[in-house]
């Protein structure tokens, strides 16, 4: 399996929303269809991991779209550094752009993935840090059959959006698809008591989901870094291949 890629202007209620598709493509069956997945990035939006990651997602016979989350307020083809200046920009921006904006964003990107021509309409989301959030929340739209969260920041606080206020936990109760939720046991970001918060509010509503922890920091997915895992990365990665394969 071969992957190719595309760029995408997506028309949004906010202006238009860069996205980048990355579609396999079987020399042997040109005609051949795949699931979806919308991959949600860190704050740092497309970095050289993000791209890495989604290319290994195509390569494993998924049409991967990744929107940039940031584009009401940074000009398309924004890349934050893995800097402070990068992390500083990347924090204060997912804390004022709105809940409606991210919401209204899942499903423009929903949607233009659904109609791309290798799609065969089966529907998931997958994301880290920011993005595990974004698709933790993308998880409350009926399309959405499958969510892989890799370490959701914000998530047990709801502090995510304007205001620093959401309602994604306490809406899990609305997710209809398999959800995975994967954690570093030494992630600062997400202390016990707040993945514990998650697994209360998950058993009460009922939701059908698998849970993961490893002795991993925060970031221990991007092959980046002095926190990256690649032994934990590569188990991580294959558990996603499993839950997509098996619910898409």
């Amino acid at each position: 399996m071969i992957v190719r890629d595309a760029v995408l202007d997506l028309d949004t209620p906010t202006g238009p929303m860069r996205c980048y598709a990355y579609s396999p493509h079987d020399p042997h069956r040109p005609s051949a269809t795949y699931p979806g997945l919308v991959l949600y990035a860190e704050i740092f939006q497309q970095t050289p991991p993000i791209r890495r990651l989604a290319i290994q997602l195509a390569g494993r016979g998924f049409v991967v779209l990744v929107p940039e989350v940031f584009h009401e307020h940074e000009p398309p083809g924004t890349v934050l550094g893995y800097d402070d200046a990068g992390k500083d920009r990347g924090n204060h921006l997912k804390y004022a752009t709105r809940l409606s904006t991210f919401d209204d964003d899942a499903g423009v990107a929903l949607a233009a993935l659904r109609a791309l021509p290798g799609c065969n309409g089966r529907l998931g989301v997958v994301g880290v840090c920011l993005g595990g959030h974004l698709a933790f929340r993308a998880a409350l739209r009926p399309e959405v059959c499958a969510v892989a969260c890799f370490y959701p920041t914000d998530l047990h606080s709801a502090t995510l959006g304007e205001g620093k206020h959401d309602d994604s936990l306490a809406r899990c109760g609305e997710i209809r698809g398999e959800l995975m939720l994967v954690w570093g046991r030494q992630d600062p970001h997400i202390p016990v008591e707040g993945r514990l918060t998650v697994l209360r509010a998950l058993e009460a509503a009922g939701v059908h989901y698998t849970w993961h922890e490893f002795n991993a920091e925060h970031a221990f997915l991007r092959d980046e870094g002095s926190r990256y895992d690649p032994a934990v990365a590569e188990f991580c990665f294959a558990l996603a291949t499993d839950l997509f394969r098996r619910a898409l």
